[in-house]
């Protein structure tokens, strides 16, 4: 039996994919490749070395390998392939590039799409993606970190002073740190005019001006100068009822608190005004704390702050923002804040440098919110990646407000219940940047030439 060419070759080729139907006039192959399956890739016919016909490739058939179970309605059609390292270099048919990495292939979907990027489900979980929808929160909070020192209250400091000059001839109190209680005696200093004082007052009193008669007496004037010179009430007191002047005059401590310093000695000459004893209640301390300018805004007196000393690890101390001094430090570029320290055990001392977190509202109200982990800042544009489904990710410039925590504020670009992708989001991002680049290059290459 005799065969016409025709069916010959039809029967001897029947078994090559795709090839037999290579006769029909209306079916044009893509490309064509190496008869052995090897990435060798032709754009018209061609022989291998052994002398085999190069195999041709149809649209079908890529369809059918790029989506293994297509939908009937929507059979998703290939365009060209791209770089899988990212690099604007496209191909019209498959290609491996010089690690043996194949070009991705580009859906005809994909590129109708303008800026969104489709990543394989498996692919997205390979990365780690994971999203979080845009909601409404309420007002953002924001721990504002800082160093600060600690000092003693100003407003509890005291120092002890005479207004008269004498000699010190003995010390109650002779020790810096010595707690003392207000009216409790510190020494007692012999003093010339203190002395001379009483007299007078004595004298005054003797000649019959008395205690009892009016301001203008003699005896009116001499208590005055004694009350001017600080001689206690007692010592007024005892003067009247023993009618003798005393050789010693005590003196008292002003306030509660500790001896801080202790210029005083036994013996020595003192001058009308010079200091004693300089005392300190420590039952509150004085944090300053030093807070960026950046920061310096959100803080209000009334606010809670915590701080941590490294004296005491582990443990906290909370105190209230009471002050915001009014000048900046030109060298930091920080701004002193006060905070108010109970010291009830009196654990806190002076010049303790303290780690201090205070707690500042970053916006009232409720205000739409996003992670901060799903915005991508380049300092110029701040952006965050939409969750179109079905793989596809949007990049979408937003508008943002203040930062609360891991939250942040989303003043406008965003909708409450969209979805944004908050891990991996740099990787998705730089996919889309790569599309962008190879729609700038004018989309699919121009089909030709072996790669």
């Amino acid at each position: 039996m005799r065969f016409s060419p025709v069916l010959l070759v039809t029967l001897l080729l029947g078994g090559v994919p795709g090839l037999a139907r290579a006769t029909e006039p209306s079916r044009v192959p893509l490309y064509y490749q190496a008869p052995d399956g090897s990435p060798y890739y032709a754009a018209g016919p061609k022989k291998a070395a052994d002398g085999r016909d190069y195999v041709p490739v149809f649209e079908d058939r890529l369809t059918a390998q790029a989506n293994p179970t297509p939908r009937a309605n929507a059979p998703r059609r290939i365009l060209y392939y791209r770089n899988p390292m990212g690099l604007p270099d496209t191909s019209p048919v498959p290609k491996k590039d010089a690690m043996g990495m194949n070009y991705l292939p580009v859906y005809a979907d994909e590129a109708s799409d303008p800026g969104t990027v489709r990543i394989a489900p498996g692919r997205l979980q390979m990365l780690g993606a994971r999203t979080a929808e845009v909601a409404m929160r309420p007002g953002l909070t924001r721990a504002l970190r800082a160093t600060g020192t600690l000092q003693f209250n100003e407003r509890q400091l005291a120092t002890v002073t005479t207004k008269a000059a004498g000699w010190i001839e003995r010390l109650a109190v002779a020790a810096t740190g010595d707690p003392v209680t207000r009216g409790q005696v510190l020494a007692e200093i012999y003093s010339p005019d203190l002395v001379a004082a009483e007299e007078e007052y004595l004298v005054a009193a003797r000649m019959g001006g008395g205690m009892a008669h009016g301001g203008n007496s003699l005896a009116a004037a001499s208590l005055q100068r004694l009350r001017a010179l600080d001689v206690p009430d007692d010592e007024i007191a005892r003067l009247r009822r023993t009618g003798k002047a005393q050789r010693l005059i005590a003196v008292r401590a002003p306030a509660d608190g500790v001896v801080i310093e202790k210029p005083a000695q036994e013996g020595m000459r003192i001058e009308a005004g010079q200091a004693l004893y300089r005392t300190a209640d420590l039952s509150e301390m004085w944090l300053i704390a030093e807070v960026q300018e950046q920061d310096l805004g959100l803080v209000q007196p009334g606010q809670s702050a915590t701080a941590q000393f490294v004296a005491f690890p582990g443990r906290s101390f909370t105190g209230k923002v009471e002050f915001i001094y009014p000048s900046l430090s030109p060298e930091t570029r920080t701004g002193r804040v006060r905070i108010v320290m109970p010291n009830p055990d009196l654990a806190l001392r002076a010049a303790m440098y303290a780690s201090v977190e205070i707690v500042a509202p970053a916006a009232a109200g409720m205000v739409l919110a996003v992670p901060t982990s799903a915005v991508i800042d380049s300092g110029a544009r701040q952006v965050v990646l939409v969750d179109r489904g079905e793989g596809r990710f949007e990049p979408r410039p937003v508008r943002l407000g203040a930062q609360g925590g891991d939250w942040i504020e989303v003043r406008d670009g965003l909708k409450p219940g969209e979805k944004v992708a908050t891990a991996a989001n740099f990787l998705i991002d730089a996919e889309s940047n790569l599309r962008a680049a190879l729609q700038g290059f004018g989309g699919a290459p121009a089909p030709g030439g072996n790669p």
